[in-house]
């Protein structure tokens, strides 16, 4: 395959994301190594470092020192978080909560009477995430209220709400910093899953709006920085 110099890095990423879909990798799977991409597509090397630099800003792929190229956990991000947005305000915050608010009860009745199997126990382990601290719950493998959108057995659902939180991934954080009574957190996600373990749609709707309303109000009375108000 040979490429003009116009746009080269563009279209061979797009070119490394049709192995990655073909070859049905995903997140944590190995990639081709540079050199084994340069000699595929008839390019240097470099040309396919400046690629894979485009795709691991997006997250794509990902870069582990001494073990290589990784796919990475946005290769099926509709939606793209902007690094460079500036920093959280309680206003920006709010708004987050009041999105969530928005779609997220409805989410919870229909996870509530679909309970696809293995999503319910997924929620179940997520109902635990809430225990731990701000920064290390960021690292759990899947976010609570992202469990609850997959139990609908809508992919779409899931995605939605997984985007949401990863554009607006810093107000998520300041949501876990300011509502940070995890004894009533945890609480609260436990009373959601076994709403929707139990198939009462009524009460894992009105749980979650609940959940949700009592952030908003923690948010609203919140102190922030001068500067951001």
């Amino acid at each position: 395959m040979s490429y003009s110099e116009q746009s080269l890095s563009e279209r061979l990423a797009d070119d490394i994301v049709e192995i990655i879909h073909s070859e049905r990798l995903g997140p944590g799977d190995v990639l081709a190594s540079s050199r084994e991409l340069a000699r595929r597509f008839e390019v240097t090397t470099p040309t396919v470092r400046e690629a894979l630099r485009r795709l691991e800003a997006t997250g794509v792929v990902e870069f582990r020192h001494g073990s290589g190229t990784y796919v990475g956990p946005g290769i099926d991000r509709r939606l793209l978080a902007n690094p460079h947005l500036p920093r959280s305000t309680r206003e920006s915050v709010l708004e987050l909560v009041e999105a969530r608010l928005v779609v997220e009860p409805a989410i919870a009745a229909v996870a509530a009477r679909i309970r696809v199997p293995e999503a319910v126990e997924e929620l179940k382990a997520a109902s635990a995430n809430a225990l731990h601290p701000p920064q290390e719950s960021l690292r759990q493998s899947v976010h609570f209220h992202v469990a609850l959108a997959a139990a609908s057995g809508n992919a779409l659902l899931r995605e939605t709400v997984e985007a949401l939180l990863h554009v607006r991934a810093r107000e998520q954080v300041e949501i876990r910093h300011r509502y940070n009574d995890r004894t009533r957190d945890h609480a609260e996600h436990v009373e959601i899953f076994e709403a929707v373990r139990d198939g009462d749609a009524e009460a894992a709707e009105r749980l979650t709006r609940e959940h949700l309303t009592a952030i908003r109000d923690a948010i609203a009375a919140a102190e922030f920085p001068e500067a951001d108000r």
